[in-house]
């Protein structure tokens, strides 16, 4: 079928969002399509570069953030500590890894979120589930549930907002090597971080801070690409009424470009082959992330593989796996093997945060510390044995002061403290840093090879 941005209109959508006021919806495409995008392609060809860089080795991918944004937090305080704690946890993995690391935030779009039933059940009481704020609200009433085509825009505001601040934050300086201590949030100085733990990150930038001036001593001047540390953005490009209508040609380039984001991915439920998602993504000139399950054959990524990346383009696919702690030495093998043999290009990223999520006895979802761990440390020996590179890590983690992820100073009995997520449990600032230190020593084992230029 020849590819257009709304050809996946012809195919089976998993995860399809029913509007019950068709014109209001078709009026709200079209005011998509005219206003400007949210990102350049030259920043989607510039991230493509460093993800081919990654998949060699030379480069690592950190890509992190909510579960689920919401309106209500974007707010500048929440972005801010966003932002911080993907820089700290980056400069820990450059220190430890000896290489430049790829910050991707899951942030500025990912208003969409797939759900396991259409419908949510309370008391014999029926409506739709909350697929995200693009699409209704949490609240539990008809009227908050009903799908809202208005949403799009309300998200597209706010992801505009969210990357104004984020550029002019970076271009201000804040993200400048030469002062990380601009990065500090203020749990560095509380009870919850370790003497130790703050001791070995406030090391880290110290050695930095000594390293950069004994570069600039040896070249009499300063690194000022250094003074500005790039951030891409990514969400899961689930709703394809929103994706499409920012899928625009670009001038003096050829194919189409999805502007929301950077890097948008497939989710595993909706990687199907022949379905509405792959068609879709097939055609863009992105790099595109798909999710992997414990269930996905060998056979099953080649076939994706070929679908999206028919020209075997350095830097334009991106796999990441979610298999789960007790799963990934089953499935993650074959997965390799296959892609191995049959000499495809892909970036591997393990999410050890969805295959690793349970309930509590009360019912409340969570996720442990140690069994995120434990995926990230198996998939590095996985993909050491079979001869090729895990190349990113994909977290869901927020700079706040939370509590819904077990481990890492926090048990059950914790988590009524600050459970704050509007989906899926998310490692706190504490967790986060911890996780990039235990990360960044299984980096530093993987060999590396020096990184080319942008």
């Amino acid at each position: 079928m020849t590819w257009s941005p709304n050809s996946w209109e012809q195919r089976l959508q998993a995860q399809e969002v029913i509007y019950p006021d068709r014109d209001a919806l078709d009026a709200v495409v079209r005011k998509l399509q005219r206003l400007p995008p949210l990102v350049t392609s030259w920043e989607v060809e510039r991230l493509k570069s460093y993800i081919a860089d990654a998949q060699e080795g030379r480069r690592f991918l950190l890509q992190g953030g909510d579960c689920a944004e919401t309106l209500d937090d974007c707010v500048s305080d929440i972005i801010a500590n966003k932002l911080k704690i993907l820089l700290q946890m980056s400069l820990v993995l450059i220190h430890l890894g000896k290489r430049p690391v790829v910050r991707v935030g899951r942030l500025a779009g990912q208003y969409a979120k797939p759900r396991s039933k259409p419908t949510e059940v309370r008391e014999g009481v029926a409506h739709p589930s909350y697929f995200g704020d693009l699409v209704n609200r949490l609240e539990f009433g008809a009227e908050s549930r009903r799908p809202d085509p208005t949403r799009m825009l309300d998200g597209y505001q706010h992801a505009a907002l969210t990357l104004n601040f984020i550029r002019s934050l970076s271009a201000g300086g804040f993200a400048d090597l030469h002062h990380p201590e601009y990065w500090d949030l203020a749990f560095l100085e509380r009870a919850g971080i370790s003497d130790e733990l703050r001791a070995r990150y406030q090391d880290y930038t110290r050695q930095l801070g000594e390293a950069l001036e004994f570069m600039e001593a040896l070249g009499e001047g300063s690194f000022d690409d250094l003074t500005r540390v790039e951030f891409f953005t990514s969400h899961e490009g689930l709703n394809l009424r929103y994706e499409s209508a920012q899928t625009r040609h670009v001038p003096r380039r050829e194919g189409y470009y999805n502007l929301t984001a950077h890097l948008p991915w497939i989710g595993e439920r909706t990687r199907a082959l022949d379905g509405a998602h792959v068609e879709f993504f097939r055609g863009i000139r992105n790099p595109v992330g798909v999710k992997l399950g414990p269930t996905t054959t060998g056979e099953d990524a080649i076939a994706l593989a070929r679908a999206l990346n028919p020209d075997n383009e350095p830097g334009k696919l991106v796999f990441i796996t979610r298999m789960g702690v007790d799963r990934v030495a089953r499935g993650l093998p074959g997965l390799l093997s296959a892609i191995q043999s049959a000499g495809l290009r892909v970036l591997w990223v393990c999410d050890p945060m969805h295959g690793n999520t349970v309930k509590t006895e009360s019912g409340v979802k969570t996720r442990s510390f140690n069994d995120i761990l434990g995926e990230i440390r198996r998939s590095f020996a996985i993909h050491k044995d079979a001869g090729t590179l895990l190349g990113g890590v994909h977290f869901e983690l927020t700079g706040d002061d939370v509590t819904e992820c077990v481990g890492g100073g926090l048990g059950e009995a914790d988590l009524d403290r600050n459970y704050a997520s509007a989906c899926d449990p998310r490692l706190n600032y504490r967790q986060s840093l911890e996780m990039a230190f235990a990360l960044g020593e299984s980096l530093g084992q993987q060999p590396k090879r020096p990184a080319s230029a942008p």
